[in-house]
């Protein structure tokens, strides 16, 4: 099967580690993989803080880059329900752009959207020996409404040991420009996410997301240091559990 993969712009430039490890489950899993070189932003950043002009270009340079592809999958929750959702608001009143928008919008899944729902795959295989919990991110649980098929495939990794997340489906605090615009509120909800982290018992705090799992981990890095929880606690990517033989 051929696919187009969106990387992310915070996998490409600090994570590249966790889009290596998406391509390696996805061509075991017998994807024909293309990485469109001209991919940038996808332009959810400018919207999100309302600069809808700012973010036309980086919106339609992703549906150049994409459009003709026969699936689209998104190492981000976040991305992809911009691109399925959010492009259509921006470009109402440009019929031309708009209707290829549309076109893309039905192409585009999120990454264990794809492995479940469209590959038909619960267990690839994989092996990791170690207590994980998970974060339900907000753009994936709520707006993709992905609610199961991360948790099938966790289920079906040997040698995990899954630990429940007390309020797991809670915002992290991170939002994108609302952690710069609140940083108050954002820190207490990030704390409050960490601190249940560490009271599941777990090692791992896996997440499909990577602009909350980063986020998670300053937390749990500075309560580590300050001595307000008792262990060093890694987050990972799905991808990378998913990839771990």
């Amino acid at each position: 099967m051929k696919i187009h993969l969106f990387q992310q712009c915070l996998i490409d430039m600090f994570y590249p580690h966790v889009g290596m490890a998406g391509v390696k489950v996805l061509e075991n899993l017998g994807c024909e993989l293309t990485v469109p070189k001209k991919q940038v932003c996808c332009g959810q950043m400018f919207v999100n803080s309302g600069y809808n002009d700012a973010a036309k270009g980086a919106i339609k340079n992703t549906i150049e880059q994409f459009e003709n592809a026969d699936y689209v999958v998104s190492m981000s929750g976040s991305c992809a329900f911009a691109i399925r959702d959010e492009y259509h608001h921006i470009l109402k009143d440009e019929p031309e752009w708009l209707a290829r928008a549309e076109k893309l919008s039905s192409k585009i899944y999120e990454f264990t959207q794809f492995i479940v729902d469209v590959l038909g795959v619960t267990d690839v295989g994989a092996r990791f020996n170690d207590k994980v919990t998970y974060h339900k991110s907000c753009h994936v649980t709520r707006l993709m409404e992905i609610k199961e098929q991360p948790m099938k495939l966790l289920e079906n990794i040997q040698g995990l040991e899954y630990l429940p997340l007390h309020r797991a489906e809670r915002c992290c605090g991170f939002g994108g420009t609302f952690t710069v615009k609140n940083p108050e509120i954002s820190a207490a909800m990030t704390k409050e996410k960490a601190l249940n982290i560490a009271d599941s018992g777990a090692n791992i705090v896996a997440g499909s997301d990577m602009a909350c799992l980063m986020n998670i981990e300053g937390m749990l890095d500075r309560l580590y240091k300050e001595g307000e929880i008792d262990r060093h606690i890694r987050v990972m990517h799905i991808a990378e559990l998913l990839n771990s033989r």
